[in-house]
C-alpha cells in the first residue's frame, strides 16, 4: 500500500462514524504484515506536512505492532517482520526520535525499548557506537534519550546478564560526565538543560541500581560525579518559570532533577555506603563514601528540609526521600553526632508539623472523601508521603536512640494534649492534636513495652483519645478510632473502658463522614480480635454486618474485607444465618471491584486488591459453615458465575482464591451438582494453556470431583471426564520442559483414580502405567520417584494380576521392583528412611506389595514371593512405629494445649491417627481441618535434620481416600490366610525360608492385626451408639 492510501486509512481511523473507524481498523490489520508497512508508518509519523492527529494514530499503531511482533514469542516461531524492514526501522528511528514532537517521541521511545530489549547487543551491535558518536556531536539529547532506554534494560539484571553494562559505562560515562559538567556551569539555565540533566541522572541511576560499575571505584572518577550531584543538590531551583499549580509544580523539570539527585544519593548511601551490608571488596568503597560524602549529603538534606520549616515549597517525594536518608543515619554514630545539634529543630519544627493534618488534607476530605480514603490506605502513596516518612523517622529515632529522645518527644506530645484541653473550643489546636494522636499510634509498639508509659496507656486513652470520638471535627473522630485500634490489645484494668472504646468504634461505622466510617472499620478488626467476651458483639452482629455492606457499596478497600474475615473467623458456625447474605454481598462487591480494576487497568489498583479480599472472605465463610452442607446448595448459585468467569484467563489475578472456593464447594456440598461439573473443562483448559503453576491448587478440586462424584466421572461421556483427565495428565507427564516439582500433582491424581474407581477403569491401567514408567526413567528428585512408584503400588492394589502382566509386557517388571526395594532400603545419615517418608506413602506401598502376595505361584515365583513378603513385613513395622510415634506426639501436644484444642487446630503433624485407621476420618472436625485443603500442606517431620534437597514433600495424606478404611495389618494377615488356604505347600515353603527375625516380625504383625480388629469394632460400636443417641 502506498503512502497516500495508508494516510487515508489512518485518517478514517479517526472518523466519528463507528462503521468507518471499524473498516479502517480492519484495513490496517489486513495490510499490517505486507512488506514495507512498518517503514511507511514511520514515514508518516515523521512527516511534518502530515496532520498531527494522523501522525499520532500512526505512532500508536506502529508501537502496538512492534510490541506484538518484533520478537517472536516462541523459539521456533518465524518472525512476521522481514529483516530488511527491521534494518530500515532501526536505522531511521534513531534519527527521528529527537525530531518528532514530545507526544510522538513517547510512542517511538516505547518502540525503541521493545527493539533494544530484543536486539541489543546481538542484532544491533552498532547502537552503542551511534550513541557514543552523538554524545560528541550536536545530537546530545537524542543520544541521552536512547542511552536512558538502553541502560534501563539492565537496571535489574544481575550476574552474567549484566555484563553489557560494563562496556556501556566504559564507552559513554566519560562523555556524559563532561556534558554534565558543562550543563552545571551554565548561568541561568533553561528548562531544556533540566531535561538533559534529568536524563543523565536516570542513566546513572539505572547503571548503579544493583552494583557500582568498576569505573566508579576510581576515587577521582567517583569524586567528579559526586561534585556535580552535590552541586545540583545544593543549588536552589530557578525561581522563574515554576508553575503555580501544585500538581504541575512537582513535575516541573528542575524539581524532577532535584528528586533524581536525592534518589541517587540515597541509593548510594543505603546500598553501597553501609559497611554492614558490604562484602570485602566493596568495604573500601563504603568507607570512602562514609568518610567523604555521607555527612556532606546529610548537611545538604537538612538545609533543604529547612525550606519546609519556613513555609517554602518542597515536593512530597523529595521530602520523603530526604527523611528516609536521615532515618538511615540514626543508627550510625558518626552521622547521629552530626545530626544531634539540629535534632530538636528537625523533630519539633519540621517532622512533627508534617505529621499534622493540613490544608491539602482538609481540601481533599471536603471535596473528595473517597480519594482521601484511597490515599490513606494505599501502600504506593506511602512511598511518596512526607507523613509516612515522618512517622518512620520518629519510630526509628525512639527505637534506636530512645534513651535520649523518647521522654523528650512524649513530653512534647503531652504538652500539646494539655494546651488542647485548656483552650476554648474556637481556639483548640485541632490539627496539632491530630498529629499528636498520629504520633501516639505510630509509637504503639514502643510504648506498649516501655515503662513508665506502658502502665499509663489506659489512662492516656481515656483522657486524650476517647473524648475525640465525639469531636466536632471529623478528622479527629477518625484519628481517635485509628489510635484506639492500635491499642485494642492492651490489658485494660477496667473492662468498661474497653467496652466504651468498642461501642464508640461501632458507632463510628454510622458517622456521616466516610473517612471516619472507614477508619472505624479498620479499628473494629483489632477490637474483635481482642474481645474476650463475644457476647459484647453478638447482639449487634446483624446491624454490624449491615453497616459493613453499606460501606462496601461505597468504597473498595481490602481492610474492610479483612475486618469481615476476622468477624467470621471469631464467630464460626454462628455466622450460618448470615452466610448466604454475606456471600451475596461479597459477590456483588467482588464484581464491582473487578469492574473498577478493569477500568483502571493498574496492577496496584485498590479495586483489584479488594477483589482478592472478597474471595478470601467468601472462603472464610464457607469454612466456618462447613458442617452445614445444605447451606452450600443455597450459596452455589451466587458463587457459580464468579467461578465460571474467573477460572478463565479473566481470573489470572484471583485464580488461587477461586480454586479455594471451588475446593470448598466440591468438598462440603451434599453432592457435586452438574453446574459445578461444568467447571471441570475450564480448569483443564487453564492447565493446558497457562495455569501449570497452579497445578497443586487444581489438584484439590479435581480430587473432590473424582472421589465425591465417582459415578458421574465414570459414566459421563459428554464431556468425557476420564478422557479429559488422561489428556491432561499424559500431556504434563510427557512434557520435557517441565521440572520434577511442576508435575508432582499428576501422579497424585492417577492415585485418586485407581483408589476411587477400583475395578471400573481397567482400560486406563496400561496407559497410566506406561507414562508413569516413562517419567520414572527421567525423574531426578526422590520425592517424584516415590510418587511414581506409589502409582505402581496403587495399580497393584487396584488389580495386581493386570498390573504385573502390563509391567512384564512393557519389559520393566524386574527393573521397577529392584528400584522399589532399593528405595525402601535407602537411609539418610540420621538413620531415617530416605524415601516414602509419610505414613500415607508407607501404607500405599504396603497395600500394593501385599496385593502381590495374593497372586498364584505361576505369576509370583517362590523367590519373588519371599522377597515381597520380607519387604512388606519390614515396611509394616516401620509404618506401625511411625503411627505410634505420631499418636504419642499428638497426645503430648494435647497435654500441652491443656484441653484447648479446637476444631481449627491441627492434630500433631497431621498423622493418620490411631494406627492408621481413619474409619470415618475420625470426626468431622478432622475433615474440616484436612480441607484447609492441602494447599497449605505442612512438612511432616520438621525435626528431621538431614539437609536434603528432596525434603520438600508435603503431608497431604489427610486428603480423604478409600484406603483410609483399609487397615494394612488386617489386609496383610487376611491375604496371607487366603494364600495359606489356597496353596498350603507354598505357604509352608515360604515360612520355612524366613529367618528368625522375619518369623518374629510375622508373629508380631499377626498379633497387631487382631488387636486392630478389636479396636476397629470398638470404634464402630461407639459411633453407632453415638449416632443413635443423637
Amino acid at each position: 500500500m502506498d503512502l497516500p492510501s495508508l494516510a487515508l486509512i489512518l485518517q478514517a481511523a479517526l472518523s466519528p462514524n463507528p462503521d468507518e473507524r471499524k473498516a479502517a481498523e480492519q484495513n490496517l490489520n489486513k495490510f499490517q504484515y505486507t512488506p514495507q508497512h512498518l517503514v511507511r508508518l514511520l514515514q508518516i509519523i515523521v512527516d511534518n506536512n502530515c496532520d498531527m492527529a494522523v501522525r499520532q494514530v500512526a505512532s500508536i499503531h506502529f508501537k502496538n505492532f512492534i510490541a506484538k511482533n518484533w520478537a517472536p514469542h516462541e523459539p521456533d516461531e518465524r518472525s512476521k517482520i522481514s529483516q530488511s524492514d527491521k534494518d530500515m526501522v532501526r536505522d531511521h528511528i534513531l534519527l527521528f526520535v529527537v525530531q518528532v514532537p514530545p507526544l510522538l517521541r513517547v510512542q517511538l521511545g516505547e518502540c525503541l525499548k521493545t527493539i533494544i530489549h530484543a536486539d541489543y547487543p546481538e542484532q544491533w551491535p552498532c547502537l552503542l557506537d551511534w550513541i557514543k558518536h552523538n554524545l560528541q556531536d550536536q545530537q546530545v539529547y537524542g543520544a541521552l534519550f536512547v542511552l536512558r532506554i538502553l541502560s534501563r534494560k539492565y537496571e535489574f539484571k544481575s550476574d552474567e546478564e549484566r555484563t553489557p553494562v560494563y562496556r556501556i559505562v566504559e564507552e559513554t560515562f566519560p562523555h556524559i560526565l563532561s556534558i554534565f559538567n558543562r550543563l552545571v556551569q551554565i548561568a541561568n539555565p533553561s528548562l531544556e538543560v533540566a531535561d538533559l540533566i534529568k536524563l543523565i541522572c536516570k542513566i546513572f541511576w539505572s547503571s548503579i541500581y544493583l552494583e557500582i560499575p568498576k569505573q566508579l571505584f576510581d576515587p577521582n572518577v567517583f569524586n567528579a560525579w559526586m561534585i556535580l550531584f552535590l552541586n545540583v543538590l545544593e543549588r536552589p531551583v530557578p525561581a522563574e518559570g515554576q508553575p503555580v499549580d501544585q500538581e504541575l509544580r512537582k513535575s516541573w523539570g528542575w524539581w524532577k532533577v532535584k528528586k533524581w539527585t536525592v534518589h541517587i544519593l540515597n541509593r548510594l548511601y543505603t546500598r553501597f555506603g553501609d559497611l554492614k551490608l558490604q562484602n570485602q571488596e566493596n568495604r573500601a568503597f563504603a568507607q570512602m563514601f562514609q568518610k567523604n560524602y555521607a555527612g556532606k549529603i546529610l548537611e545538604c538534606h537538612l538545609n533543604l528540609l529547612n525550606v519546609v520549616r519556613v513555609g517554602g515549597y518542597l515536593p512530597d517525594r523529595v521530602t520523603n526521600l530526604i527523611l528516609q536518608y536521615i532515618s538511615n543515619s540514626i543508627s550510625k554514630n558518626s552521622m547521629y553526632n552530626l545530626l544531634q545539634p539540629r535534632l530538636d529543630v528537625l523533630i519539633f519544627e519540621i517532622v512533627f508539623p508534617l505529621m499534622c493534618f493540613n490544608d491539602n488534607d482538609q481540601k481533599l476530605w471536603d471535596e473528595d472523601p473517597h480519594e482521601y480514603v484511597r490515599k490513606g490506605y494505599d501502600i504506593i502513596e506511602d512511598l511518596y508521603s512526607p507523613r509516612t516518612a515522618s512517622m518512620d523517622f520518629v519510630s526509628e529515632l525512639v527505637r534506636k536512640r530512645g534513651k535520649e529522645n523518647l521522654q523528650k518527644f512524649i513530653q512534647f506530645i503531652v504538652g500539646i494534649f494539655k494546651r488542647y484541653d485548656e483552650a476554648p473550643v474556637e481556639y483548640k489546636p485541632y490539627r496539632q492534636k491530630d498529629g499528636a494522636l498520629l504520633s501516639i499510634g505510630a509509637l504503639c509498639d514502643k510504648l506498649k513495652q516501655t515503662e513508665p508509659y506502658k502502665s499509663e496507656l489506659e489512662r492516656m486513652l481515656v483522657q486524650h483519645v476517647f473524648p475525640e470520638f465525639n469531636s466536632p471535627v471529623g478528622h479527629l473522630r477518625a484519628k481517635a478510632a485509628w489510635v484506639a485500634g492500635q491499642y485494642a490489645h492492651i490489658n485494660f484494668s477496667d473492662q468498661n473502658n474497653f467496652l466504651k472504646a468498642l461501642h464508640s468504634v461501632v458507632s463510628g461505622l454510622r458517622d456521616p463522614e466516610l473517612p471516619v466510617r472507614v477508619d472505624s472499620v479498620f479499628a473494629l478488626r483489632s477490637f474483635v480480635e481482642a474481645c474476650k467476651d463475644l457476647n459484647e458483639i453478638r447482639p449487634i452482629l446483624p446491624q454490624l454486618l449491615d453497616e459493613f455492606f453499606k460501606l462496601m457499596n461505597e468504597v473498595e478497600n481490602e481492610d474492610l474485607v479483612f475486618t469481615l474475615e476476622t468477624i467470621v473467623d471469631k464467630f464460626g458456625e454462628e455466622m450460618a444465618p448470615y452466610a448466604l447474605g454475606l456471600c451475596q454481598n461479597l459477590a456483588a462487591a467482588f464484581w464491582r471491584c473487578m469492574n473498577t480494576a478493569e477500568a483502571d487497568d493498574e496492577a496496584d489498583d485498590p479495586g483489584a486488591l479488594a477483589a482478592v479480599g472478597c474471595l478470601r472472605a467468601i472462603s472464610t465463610i464457607l469454612e466456618s459453615v462447613s458442617r452445614l452442607p445444605q447451606l452450600f446448595v443455597q450459596i452455589e448459585p451466587t458463587l457459580l458465575p464468579i467461578m465460571r468467569k474467573m477460572l478463565t484467563t479473566d481470573g489470572q489475578e484471583v485464580f488461587e482464591e477461586v480454586l479455594e472456593i471451588v475446593s470448598y464447594m466440591t468438598f462440603f456440598s451434599p453432592t457435586i451438582s452438574l453446574d459445578m461439573w461444568s467447571l471441570w473443562p475450564l480448569m483443564m483448559e487453564a492447565l493446558a494453556d497457562w495455569a501449570i503453576d497452579f497445578f497443586q491448587n487444581i489438584l484439590v478440586p479435581l480430587d473432590n470431583y473424582i472421589s465425591r462424584g465417582t459415578a458421574n466421572f465414570l459414566a459421563c461421556k459428554d464431556p468425557d471426564y476420564q478422557q479429559s483427565l488422561w489428556t491432561m495428565i499424559s500431556s504434563i507427564m510427557t512434557d520435557r520442559n517441565l521440572e520434577d516439582n511442576d508435575i508432582e500433582p499428576a501422579p497424585k491424581l492417577i492415585e485418586v483414580v485407581f483408589q476411587n474407581c477400583k475395578g471400573q477403569v481397567d482400560q486406563w491401567v496400561e496407559p497410566y502405567l506406561r507414562i508413569t514408567v516413562e517419567r520414572l526413567h527421567r525423574a531426578e528428585k526422590s520425592y517424584l520417584k516415590c510418587l511414581l512408584i506409589q502409582v505402581i503400588a496403587d495399580a497393584l492394589y487396584y488389580n495386581a494380576a493386570l498390573t504385573l502382566s502390563i509391567l512384564q509386557k512393557l519389559g520393566v517388571a524386574a527393573e521397577i521392583f529392584n528400584l522399589w526395594f532399593q528405595m525402601l532400603q535407602q537411609v539418610k545419615k540420621s538413620g531415617a528412611r530416605a524415601n516414602f517418608k509419610r505414613e500415607h506413602d508407607k501404607k500405599v506401598c504396603c497395600l500394593g506389595l501385599t496385593s502381590l502376595l495374593a497372586l498364584p505361584a505361576t505369576q509370583l515365583p517362590g523367590e519373588a514371593l519371599e522377597r515381597v513378603f520380607r519387604t512388606t513385613l519390614d515396611l509394616l513395622v516401620a509404618y506401625k512405629d511411625q503411627v505410634a510415634e505420631a499418636a504419642k506426639e499428638e497426645e503430648a501436644e494435647d497435654d500441652d494445649m491443656d484441653g484447648f484444642q479446637t476444631d481449627d487446630e491441627d492434630d500433631g503433624e497431621g498423622s493418620d491417627k490411631d494406627m492408621g485407621v481413619d474409619t470415618e476420618d475420625g470426626d468431622e472436625a478432622d475433615s474440616i481441618k484436612l480441607q484447609k485443603l492441602a494447599a497449605q500442606a505442612k512438612a511432616f517431620r520438621p525435626h528431621d535434620d538431614d539437609d536434603d534437597s528432596d525434603d520438600d514433600y508435603s503431608d497431604e495424606e489427610e486428603l480423604q481416600s478409600p484406603i483410609d478404611e483399609v487397615d494394612p495389618f488386617i489386609f496383610f494377615v487376611d491375604t496371607v490366610k487366603v494364600m495359606q488356604a489356597s496353596d498350603p505347600l507354598r505357604f509352608q515353603n515360604l515360612t520355612q525360608t524366613l529367618d528368625f527375625h522375619h518369623q518374629a516380625l510375622a508373629n508380631g504383625v499377626a498379633q497387631h492385626a487382631e488387636q486392630r480388629r478389636v479396636e476397629i469394632e470398638k470404634e464402630r460400636m461407639e459411633k453407632a451408639s453415638a449416632a443413635v443417641a443423637s
